[in-house]
């Protein structure tokens, strides 16, 4: 029972993680402008994306604009739209694999083969974490790199959004929830795989005693 609660637990955190994944891919704070100058007062903020870029003025209006070529923007664009695509697929594929493994369903009877599949679903959930974790860590190299970097003029250089930070907790969450899953998956078909030993029972003699050699 409590290996079944640790299970939905582990389930839960995976499909909060991966709608963290998909809030991060869509949002179009990856890049936020850093106020460095001396001036605090500023006419725009400029906000960059995967898919979009966006101008939000001092009055409050804003204005997007979605990328209009692929192949002109930077090779970190491209991974973080190629990756984080690719983990919103496995985790819905991780959901279902997930849920049909689980012990509270009945898709599948209990046993290795069950156990097997829930392991599978957590895997994939770990691979997600993984994943997605490769576009967050290259984006904040690159502004980071940027910021400190005396070359780059002060109107280019960057800050972290908030998508980073939302992709960075969706992770931790992934990762977290996809080693619950395998963990309490392992454990249980551990110890559902203990041998089972049955002893033969005693037979009468021809008088109608037991043998001698029952009680040895």
């Amino acid at each position: 029972m409590a290996s079944a609660a640790v299970e939905i637990l582990g389930l839960g955190l995976g499909i909060l993680g991966w709608v963290g994944v998909i809030l991060a891919c869509g949002l179009p704070m990856w890049q936020v402008s850093a106020f460095i100058d001396v001036n605090i007062v500023v006419a725009q903020t400029i906000w960059e994306g995967l898919w979009m870029n966006c101008v939000v003025q001092s009055t409050g209006q804003m204005q997007c604009k979605v990328y209009d070529s692929i192949l002109a923007l930077p090779a970190e664009v491209q991974a973080g739209r190629a990756l984080t695509v690719i983990v919103a697929l496995l985790g819905l594929v991780a959901l279902m694999v997930t849920v049909v493994g689980a012990q509270c369903t009945n898709c599948i009877r209990p046993g290795k083969m069950k156990s097997r599949i829930v392991i599978a679903g957590g895997a994939i959930y770990i691979l997600c974490g993984v994943l997605v974790l490769v576009p967050l860590c290259w984006f904040a190299n690159i502004v980071i790199s940027d910021f400190y970097d005396p070359t780059v003029p002060p109107s280019k250089k960057r800050e972290m959004g908030a998508a980073l930070y939302i992709g960075w907790a969706a992770t931790a969450l992934l990762l977290f929830g996809g080693c619950l899953i395998c963990c309490c998956s392992c454990s249980q078909r551990d110890e559902s795989s203990f041998p089972v030993k049955y002893s033969a029972p005693r037979r009468p003699t021809s008088n109608g005693d037991y043998d001698k050699k029952n009680y040895v």
